[in-house]
C-alpha cells in the first residue's frame, strides 16, 4: 500500500473491556487522510455516565469539547461506519482493536508496519522519541505526525 497516493483511516480505540461482548467503546478517535493531506476527523466518546470505570474516566478525560457524545457504541460503530466508507484502516494492532472492528469488511493493517515499530507496552513512548514529536492525547495524531516524516 503506497500511503502517498492513497486514501486511508487512522484510529485508535479506547474500550472499556478488552471483549466487545463484555465492554463498550469508550472513545473512537480517526482521521481521513488522503495522501498526505488530513481529509476529516471523527471523535467520539460514549456518554461519561455510561462508563463506571474510574481508569477509563481520567484516561479521557481531556479536551471534552472536541467529541461528540453519545448514548451506546452501536452509534458510534454506526457512524465510524458511515466515516470509513470502504478505505482501508491503519490500526493499532493490540490486544483488542481487531475484535472490535472485527464487523467491518474494510481492510485493516497495522499502523506500525508504515513506522518500522512493534506493538509494545511503550510503543508512544518509542514513536515520540523516534520522530521527536510533542506528547498528547491525541495518539491518531501521533501516528498521523509520524506517517507524514515517514512519507
Amino acid at each position: 500500500m503506497n500511503l502517498k497516493e492513497q486514501k486511508y483511516v487512522i484510529l485508535e480505540i479506547i474500550p472499556t473491556n478488552k471483549d466487545p461482548k463484555k465492554g463498550d467503546i469508550a472513545q473512537l478517535s480517526a482521521l481521513k487522510i488522503d495522501g498526505i493531506k488530513l481529509k476529516a476527523r471523527f471523535d467520539y466518546r460514549l456518554d461519561k455516565n455510561k462508563i463506571n470505570i474510574p481508569d477509563i474516566l481520567s484516561m479521557i478525560n481531556y479536551d471534552n469539547h472536541a467529541f461528540k457524545y453519545v448514548k451506546s457504541s452501536k452509534t458510534i460503530m454506526n457512524n465510524f461506519k458511515k466515516f470509513i466508507g470502504n478505505l482501508p484502516l491503519l490500526i493499532i494492532d493490540d490486544e483488542y482493536t481487531k475484535d472490535y472492528l472485527s464487523e467491518l469488511e474494510n481492510e485493516k493493517l497495522s499502523v506500525f508496519k508504515f513506522l518500522n515499530l512493534d506493538v509494545t507496552f511503550d510503543v508512544f513512548d518509542k514513536l515520540i522519541k523516534k520522530y521527536n514529536l510533542e506528547p498528547t492525547n491525541h495518539l491518531v495524531d501521533l501516528l498521523y505526525e509520524a506517517l507524514m516524516m515517514e512519507l
